[in-house]
């Protein structure tokens, strides 16, 4: 049977120190005028969503009644641990928005009452429709407003795959990599043949691209019909990419988990010459790779297309300014605003109208060699249109930490081989209680 959500929060929030996410920097000072009419409202975020000071000023300069205090996790993680743990506590210090990545909303779509229901006639109709439909739970309840989306192109080191002697100018290593008909195969093909002229490993993380490749799986751990889990045990399509990833890993992962200090270190040490590259993940490139000249984006990716990440705002049910945080959540994810986002931190956009504007089709990103970065993941955002609806039930999360973990074993701490590691993955999932 499915373990209920409340038990592993619980679980969480026994665990996990009750610690608050370090603060931005607030756009505005609070109303000074003493008749009690001000408003401060909380935003929590992770990584980047490119939500400026400037960009939250406009906000503040329209409505001068309100001021905005963002709080900005360093990563997903810290900021999923906030999270539910204060769920779990019933909702006493959640932030008036809280930011939801995707991988998390099928969880916290079982949890209708913690948030508030978003719809309003001024949002109908903004987003892609299969990006709508992830932000709602079960019973329709619209509790998400979508931010962006993480169509996926190939980051690279163009310097070091030139100094390889192999193509490496965008159009010709988009070929070199398979093309408009590039598959996995050809991908880790490809990467057989840089090592073997270069000191350099070819990916940065095993997990991330065994991430990837999942996320092309139409329903990877559950049955979409029932919502269950399936037997882990006899899930070839995941075990055989499991099998596969470490295979290549031995001699073309740089054995890094992302996010962490070695990943950040490698950045400037020629530690690796490709990743997987969701829209969003050129800001934190270029963030730990300053001064490294040589980096481009090749419109190209294995299987066709695929979308990593993509998150959405919530206004939680506790807050005690809930209308006017479902009025600044709605403005943050307008077109206007995301296109802004995107030009300054890559988070695609995933409203309709944003991702026809020509402002965002004419962007370039000066870091990655002046890539027309609009243009580019416009063309992976169209490849994955029939990527994009991959089923995410309540155990999502779970179960791929799960098998995450197992690759870890294998690729990073080097302590068990894939088959011993996969028979604890296969434990694990056991202990769950499914």
């Amino acid at each position: 049977m499915r373990l209920p959500i409340h038990r592993k929060w619980a679980a969480i929030a026994s665990l996990a120190s009750l610690t608050l996410l370090a603060s931005g920097c607030s756009s505005s000072t609070p109303p000074s005028d003493g008749d009690g009419s001000g408003v401060t409202l909380t935003v929590a975020t992770f990584n980047n969503f490119g939500y400026t000071d400037e960009l939250l000023k406009e906000y503040t300069d329209a409505n001068p009644n309100v001021s905005i205090k963002h709080q900005q996790a360093a990563t997903a993680p810290d900021a999923r641990t906030n999270l539910t743990t204060r769920l779990a506590a019933g909702g006493e210090g959640l932030a008036d928005i809280e930011a939801i990545e995707i991988d998390w909303m099928p969880e916290l779509s079982q949890l209708p009452n913690a948030f508030m229901d978003l719809s309003s006639a001024d949002v109908e109709g903004r987003w892609l429709p299969w990006k709508e439909a992830q932000g709602r739970t079960t019973d329709g309840t619209l509790i998400g407003y979508g931010t962006d989306i993480g169509p996926q192109a190939v980051c690279y080191r163009e310097d070091l795959v030139k100094a390889a002697g192999l193509p490496s100018d965008p159009a010709a290593f988009a070929e070199f990599l398979g093309g408009e008909k590039a598959t996995w195969d050809d991908y880790f093909e490809a990467g057989h043949e840089f090592v073997a002229k270069s000191d350099t490993a070819w990916f940065d993380s095993a997990n991330a691209t065994f991430h990837s490749m999942v996320g092309q799986v139409e329903a990877a751990y559950e049955d979409p019909a029932s919502g269950e889990p399936t037997k882990l045990a006899d899930n070839k399509t995941v075990k055989d990419m499991f099998t596969q990833v470490l295979k290549e890993s031995t001699d073309l992962s740089a054995g890094l988990t992302q996010w962490e200090s070695d990943w950040d270190s490698a950045f400037q040490n020629n530690g690796f010459a490709t990743m997987l590259c969701p829209a969003w993940m050129t800001g934190p490139i270029e963030e730990r790779a300053g001064g490294v000249e040589g980096w481009n984006i090749a419109d190209v990716y294995p299987g066709g297309g695929g979308n990593w990440g993509g998150s959405f705002l919530t206004v939680p049910a506790s807050g005690k300014n809930t209308e006017e945080a479902r009025k600044l959540a709605a403005w943050l994810t307008a077109p206007e605003q995301q296109v802004k986002a995107f030009e300054t931190a890559g988070a695609f956009p995933s409203q309709i109208e944003a991702q026809s504007s020509q402002v965002l089709l004419d962007s370039t990103n000066d870091f990655f060699n002046e890539a027309p970065t609009g243009k580019i993941f416009s063309s992976r955002a169209v490849a994955l249109n029939d990527a994009a609806p991959v089923f995410r039930g309540a155990n999502y999360f779970t179960i791929h930490s799960a098998v995450q973990d197992g690759i870890t074993r294998v690729d990073v701490d080097k302590s068990q081989d894939a088959e011993a590691s996969w028979k604890g993955v296969l434990t694990e999932f056991s202990e769950l209680g499914f």
